[in-house]
């Protein structure tokens, strides 16, 4: 698998994205923002399809649907007559449903899987360099913003006395998120990213309640899903994007099991 050069940049994209996707799903669920992982990864298709469309790199695409996913998801739940999940849910629902739209259009590319589900097997040197570059500002980011994050999951009654507020620390939180959202778009899509960055933390936060033992478990089950997927996908003649999340999973499954057990 090694000695061919499309696998191993499949297998550097997703450990390049473990290491920022899986401390990043930590923080995610301490926060309980699961369900804004998942809206924002979902209302970027319209930034995708568009992107395609115009012959753009993707990741601008990514870049920008999450940019008006975001605004979109933030008015929707602002909506006090509807509830801020029924808004948010409504916002995202009319974001995917116009990106299908605009992928059925007869201009658009015949490759809308691309779009959902990403291609691994297709990431260029450019890709690599682009996913470490927002990688890195997220794992930077995380580093610096560990203390407040911290206080704000564990102690939020007293967060606000000690400089750690979580009106503030978690829309930087979902920042930092849409930054991921946009690192892994182009290799996962728009649906399947989601299991790289909450699968491994839930599997994490399953089998340990220490904080710095779950970041660092959360990433090594993340890259254990990497090199899990593109094995499985390279010797099994099956999709790598859905191969990855596939593995990314069953850890979390298992985790879950032995909690109830």
């Amino acid at each position: 698998m090694l000695g061919d050069p499309i696998a191993r940049r499949a297998l550097a994209e997703v450990l390049i994205l473990a290491v920022a996707c899986g401390p990043l799903g930590v923080w995610v669920l301490l926060h309980r923002q699961s369900y804004a992982a998942e809206s924002l990864s979902h209302g970027m298709l319209p930034g995708l399809v568009i992107a395609a469309l115009a012959g753009l790199p993707l990741i601008l695409g990514a870049g920008a649907g999450v940019l008006v996913a975001a605004a979109v998801i933030a008015l929707a739940g602002r909506d006090e007559r509807v509830g801020s999940d029924a808004g948010v849910a409504v916002a995202v629902s009319f974001l995917f449903g116009l990106g299908a739209v605009l992928a059925l259009a007869p201009q658009a590319p015949p490759r809308l899987s691309e779009l959902l589900f990403g291609d691994l097997l297709g990431v260029s040197a450019g890709d690599l360099a682009v996913a470490a570059g927002l990688a890195g500002a997220v794992v930077v980011a995380l580093v610096a913003a560990h203390r407040p994050l911290s206080i704000a999951a564990f102690d939020r009654p007293a967060a606000a006395s000690l400089g750690a507020s979580p009106a503030r620390w978690e829309p930087v939180l979902l920042v930092v998120l849409g930054i991921t959202t946009v690192a892994a778009a182009p290799g996962l899509g728009n649906l399947l990213l989601v299991a790289l960055v909450l699968a491994p933390a839930a599997a994490a936060l399953a089998v340990t309640r220490r904080l710095g033992r779950a970041l660092a478990l959360a990433a090594g089950f993340a890259a254990l899903a990497g090199v899990g997927g593109i094995a499985l996908s390279y010797y099994g003649g099956v999709a790598a994007g859905g191969s990855v999340a596939l593995c990314a999973v069953l850890p979390a499954l298992g985790g879950l099991a032995l909690r109830r057990g």
